[in-house]
Order: C-alpha cells, then sequence, then structure tokens
C-alpha cells in the first residue's frame, strides 16, 4: 500500500492554501466545504478568492509565503506555479508535522488529493498514487454513473434509523437483509429526495413490518434503442442492483453485459408472428420472482410506455398490491431518428410528430385523414409487414407520393441502415429492411442528406 486512505475531520480547523490561481481555487471549494477555517496566501488571487473572502469564507494574505502561516495549522496546500516556493511550502510543513498535498508533484506532497464521489455523508475517494491523475478521474466518472445522486440522503435517513432496527431485528443476519432490502428500495429513496415525509414514513414501516422474504419489487426500465451509450444512469443503476432480468430481443447484448455478474436472467423476446412467451406469462414471471422477495427489473427495449406494453404488465402488480417502478428509456423514434439525421420536428417542415403503431389488422384502426396531413412527422413502430397498407392508406387520404419516407433498420447501433426513398417505394423499400426497424415519414427525411453524422450507410 502506497498511501494509507484516511478521511480528514477539518471542520473548524486551520488550514493553508498557498496559491491563488485556478488550481488554487479548485483546492479551496474542497477545503470549503469540508468546513476549513482557511487561509489563502498568494502575490495575487483570481476573482472569486475575493468574492470568498468578502463574504467571510476565507481570509486572503497578499504576499510571499510566510512560514509563519503554517504554525497553527492542521494541514496544508502548495498550488503555486512556482515549483521552488511549493518545495518550501513542502519542506516547512515537514519541519512541523503538517500534512502537506504539492499539486503536480506527489514525492514531494505527504499526502495526495484523491478524486472524490461526494454522496456525503457517503464518501467515495479514488487514487492512483499521483502515479495517473487521468485515470483516477475516468474511474470516478464510471462511479459517479453508477452511484444515484440521492445515496447520501438514503444513507442519511439509515444513521436515523439504526437504533430502532436494532431493536425490532434480534440478530444480525435479520438486520443485514433488512438494510439490503431498504438500501435498493427506489420508492424510499425517491421520496426522501423528493422530501416526502408521509411516503418515506409509509415505506419505512412496510420495510419493517412485512416478512424478509416478501419484501420484492419490480422496476420496469426502459433499455432504450440499442446503444448501450443511450441507457440513462438510473436504468444503469437498476440492473446493477437486480436480482433477476426479464429482457426482450431488443434489448441489446452491450446492455445485457451491464447487467449484474450474479443476476439470473430470464428471455422473454417477442418476434413478429411469434411469441417466445405469452404476455400472460411474462406478467405471471414478474409477479411470482417480486412474491419470493426478489427484485425484479423488466427490461425493455426502447420506453416501457411507448408501445411496450409496460402499462398491463404493472397492472397485474397493481392488483396483487406489489410495489414497483418506471424507469422512463429513449423511445426508439427519437433515438433512430437521431442516428440517421432526421430531426423529428422542424421549424419549416414539422411542427408536430406523431408515434403509431404498425400492428394493424385492417388498416381501418387509424385516423388516417388526420395522419396524411401536412407539417408534421410520422413515425410507425413495428411496420414493415404493414407498409402496403400504409403507403395506400395514406396516399388514399392525401398524402404526395413523392413525400420522403426513411426506414431505420438496428438504429443506434453498429449494424444500422437507413433505406429512404419516397412514399410511392414504401412498400418495395419495405422489403429491403429487417426487423426491428422504424419507418419514418415526412418532409424533414430531406435533411438527412446533410445532417446524417451517425452512418453512411
Amino acid at each position: 500500500m502506497d498511501h494509507l486512505p484516511i478521511f480528514c475531520q477539518l471542520h473548524d480547523r486551520d488550514c493553508l492554501l498557498v496559491g491563488g490561481g485556478d488550481v488554487a481555487e479548485r483546492k479551496a471549494r474542497l477545503l470549503l466545504e469540508a468546513g476549513a477555517r482557511l487561509t489563502v496566501n498568494a502575490k495575487d488571487f483570481v476573482p472569486q478568492f475575493q468574492v470568498w473572502a468578502d463574504n467571510g469564507r476565507l481570509t486572503l494574505v497578499e504576499g510571499e509565503f510566510d512560514s509563519a502561516l503554517l504554525d497553527c495549522c492542521w494541514l496544508a496546500i502548495a498550488a503555486t506555479d512556482d515549483d521552488a516556493v511549493n518545495a518550501r511550502v513542502s519542506a516547512e510543513a515537514e519541519q512541523r508535522r503538517i500534512f502537506c498535498n504539492v499539486v503536480d508533484a506527489p514525492k514531494q506532497a505527504s499526502f495526495i488529493m484523491p478524486s472524490i464521489i461526494d454522496r456525503s455523508p457517503l464518501m467515495v475517494a479514488v487514487s492512483s498514487g499521483g502515479t495517473s491523475p487521468v485515470l483516477a478521474r475516468l474511474l470516478r466518472e464510471k462511479l459517479e454513473a453508477m452511484l444515484p445522486q440521492h445515496l447520501g440522503q438514503v444513507a442519511h435517513f439509515a444513521g436515523q434509523l439504526r437504533s430502532r432496527v436494532k431493536q425490532h431485528f434480534a440478530n444480525m443476519g435479520d438486520r443485514r437483509r433488512f438494510w439490503e432490502k431498504l438500501f435498493v428500495n427506489d420508492r424510499l429513496a425517491q421520496s426522501l429526495a423528493n422530501q416526502d415525509a408521509k411516503a418515506v414514513a409509509e415505506i419505512t414501516e412496510q420495510l419493517l413490518d412485512a416478512p424478509l422474504d416478501n419484501r420484492g419489487e419490480v422496476v420496469l426500465v426502459g433499455a432504450g434503442p440499442g446503444d448501450a451509450g443511450l441507457l440513462t444512469l438510473k436504468g444503469l443503476q437498476q440492473i446493477q442492483q437486480a436480482d433477476i432480468v426479464v429482457y426482450d430481443r431488443l434489448v441489446s447484448d452491450e446492455i445485457m453485459n451491464l447487467v449484474r455478474r450474479d443476476a439470473d436472467r430470464v428471455f422473454v423476446g417477442k418476434r413478429a408472428g411469434y411469441h417466445c412467451v405469452p404476455q400472460e406469462e411474462i406478467n405471471q414471471i414478474l409477479l411470482r420472482e417480486a412474491q419470493k422477495g426478489k427484485r425484479v427489473v423488466r427490461l425493455k427495449g426502447g420506453d416501457p410506455f411507448i408501445f411496450g406494453r409496460g402499462g398491463e404488465e404493472l397492472e397485474t402488480l397493481c392488483q396483487a398490491g406489489l410495489p414497483f417502478s418506471v424507469v422512463p428509456g429513449i423511445t426508439a423514434a427519437s433515438g433512430c431518428s437521431a442516428y440517421a439525421g432526421i430531426p423529428l420536428t422542424h421549424r419549416d417542415y414539422a411542427q408536430s410528430v406523431r408515434l403509431v403503431t404498425g400492428h394493424l389488422k385492417t388498416g381501418s384502426e387509424l385516423d388516417w385523414h388526420n395522419l396524411a396531413a401536412e407539417k408534421q412527422t410520422l413515425v410507425f413502430y413495428m411496420g414493415l409487414n404493414q407498409a402496403a397498407t400504409i403507403q395506400a392508406k395514406l396516399a388514399e387520404h392525401g398524402m404526395p407520393l413523392d413525400m420522403p419516407v426513411a426506414l431505420v433498420e438496428n438504429g443506434t447501433t453498429v449494424s444500422q441502415r437507413v433505406v429512404s426513398g419516397e412514399l410511392a417505394q414504401l412498400s418495395v423499400l419495405a422489403q429491403q429492411v429487417a426487423s426491428p426497424a422504424l419507418i419514418i415519414v415526412g418532409r424533414v427525411v430531406e435533411l438527412r442528406n446533410k445532417l446524417n453524422w451517425f452512418s453512411h450507410h
């Protein structure tokens, strides 16, 4: 171990910062957030230091470094652009047995500043021992994505609850299981974030009173249109906390690789004309696993509430009295159009957008007259098999046959293909594209020639 990681209590303790530039400003922010009584010594100061001084948050000492400023300090930081000054600060601090950090010179420092993830009272620090600060920063960014912003509020609430939990549960095993259930309860975390005291109290009582083996819940998560980078941070957090993930074929392998390694996975994929698992059986899988006390994530491509039948699945859970929550995802219309270089709305071409299901029985289910109107964009989900009907109905109700159309296959992925043409060609174009694919109809399709940034296919 090159360094012993410790967390210092600096509240109301004297600290010295030598330097008044941009780097010193960043260090000052950290010390002020930690509650230090801060003195800053420098020849010149960037404007923020004067603002802090005017507000009484720190003391400025203008001029050359004065070693006497160290006499009452607990900790010092040298952050000037003069190596000789930094070395002198370090040497004087060493004589006084004061921990000193020297910016960009870890060998001269008696302590180093890690990359910090602040979810107070929960703190995470990442350090490479000064050898590779960029790597430490990248790791911190990954951890930032994994840790919910409200985690600190949950930790603070848990601290308030400790004595009650100790009295409520006689043995350590039961307490551990209770805390595991509490820390992954998304509804409790959201209620704490919203400062909803009534909901927090109700959820807490439910957690305390329900049998430990019967505290399951279901989280409905939208996985987005394919590119794993489009999965939301909250969606990522949920799939990494899941005991079991029930997923569709439209969830990409890249996203499934982000699922917690030891989570059970249940594939319930559906293909046109073939249902691997009937919808009612999917509903029962979610119900059955949650009733076992498991944290179930129902992972769906796109957004679960846009042609995803998410509402139907949650109705089953609601009837059974099981808790659930929803994490929306980027719907295919938004993701695929963006990656195809087609804006869904545009001041000159489309003032509205309509998302339409292509699952048609006779073609008469839709309001074709309004769908054929000008100045809008149409996006048909699951419409390949009905392309001829879509073409005929739109033309029948007045849409010009030269209206631009685009079909986006495997949108947002490395295998994305876009086939474009006119409404008169739609049925033929559909034969050149494989599912999953979207059909986009509207003048905005013409903008693809200028705005296509992702793929030349």
